[in-house]
């Protein structure tokens, strides 16, 4: 199976790709550091090119209110147009348990505003 991570590089990207390696599956890397945007968009579509599942354990660079959200916003909408595009099976992302109780949290809004994207996707 063809899986691409998304978030690969950094400390659970990197443990996500092991794994799925060991298991014997095709990984995909996609970060910063090979070349994808999921902001922009640039890479996302070649990264998902033959993949069967799509994993998500981006996160955000900034922990503000505003560009919290707006980068998983963003982000979900990007990955969820291409993946739809490349007509890839399963969107597995990382969240947090128990986000919908901590509405305070400019953070825990932005991850449930992503779960909503992706639910209702």
């Amino acid at each position: 199976m063809r899986i691409t991570v998304f978030g690969a590089s950094g400390q659970i990207g990197s443990q996500v790709c092991a794994l799925v390696r060991s298991e014997g599956h095709e990984v995909v890397e996609a970060s910063r550091n090979t070349g994808v945007d999921v902001l922009s968009g640039v890479g996302v579509a070649d990264s998902l090119r033959d993949a069967h599942v799509l994993v998500d354990v981006l996160n955000s660079p900034s922990f503000d209110d505003g560009p919290v959200l707006e980068f998983f916003s963003t982000a979900t909408r990007n990955l969820i147009d291409a993946a739809r595009a490349a007509g890839v099976a399963h969107y597995v992302a990382l969240s947090i348990v128990g986000d919908t109780g901590l509405p305070d949290s400019g953070y825990m809004r932005a991850k449930v505003a992503q779960e909503t994207l992706i639910e209702a996707s």
